[in-house]
């Protein structure tokens, strides 16, 4: 990155820039309203919908290094079933976008800070499901929890993440059978939203 080069987060009337993309990811988790768990024996059992946090509850996933773990709830919300889009940004290297366990900070830079156009993540980014607006795609690890925990939330095909590969390859997860590959970034593949709530 150049030193004068700034990364933007916006969402409505916020907006967030700094030369350093962690500082902007960080703020914008914040902004977003990722808020703090409540006590870990007052989560539901997993597969069990959680009142209050817009979704089914997938189990506890861990955090990147230096990052909390976090619970990790799947929207059930007619609105983020059977959507079918592309991941984007083919040819282009988006390292900051390759975290198999931080679907959020993917997101977050494919769709605010990359500059070029990823369908998926952006949708993702964009909705607000039962007042919750800190939704996000998931990364590959995180779509793995899932098929553990909760996979009959999940259409029987495969979905797609937000874990980057390469220039023209994104992970994907197929929930027939559990199986991930890479898929081409052109590809339109199935996209299930989720959103976390981090433990301290």
């Amino acid at each position: 990155m150049q030193a004068n080069q700034l990364t933007t987060y916006t969402r409505g009337d916020l907006m967030i820039s700094s030369p350093d993309e962690a500082v902007v990811l960080k703020l914008a988790t914040l902004a977003l309203g990722v808020h703090t768990a409540p006590a870990a024996n007052s989560a539901p059992a997993i597969g069990e919908y959680w009142s209050g946090q817009g979704g089914v509850y997938a189990g506890v996933m861990r955090g990147e290094e230096g990052h909390p773990d976090y619970h990790l709830i799947v929207p059930t919300h007619e609105s983020v079933k059977g959507k079918k889009l592309a991941y984007g940004g083919y040819e282009v290297d988006e390292q900051e976008a390759s975290s198999r366990r931080d679907g959020l900070a993917n997101t977050l830079h494919l769709a605010e800070g990359s500059g070029e156009d990823h369908p998926a993540a952006q949708w993702c980014d964009s909705l607000t499901i039962e007042g919750h607006k800190d939704l996000y795609l998931p990364a590959i690890s995180e779509l793995a929890l899932c098929m553990a925990n909760v996979p009959e939330l999940f259409e029987k095909e495969w979905h797609l993440s937000s874990t980057q590969r390469s220039a023209h390859l994104a992970f994907s997860l197929y929930f027939a059978g559990g199986g991930q590959l890479y898929d081409d970034k052109s590809r339109e593949l199935r996209v299930r939203p989720v959103r976390r709530l981090p433990i301290h």
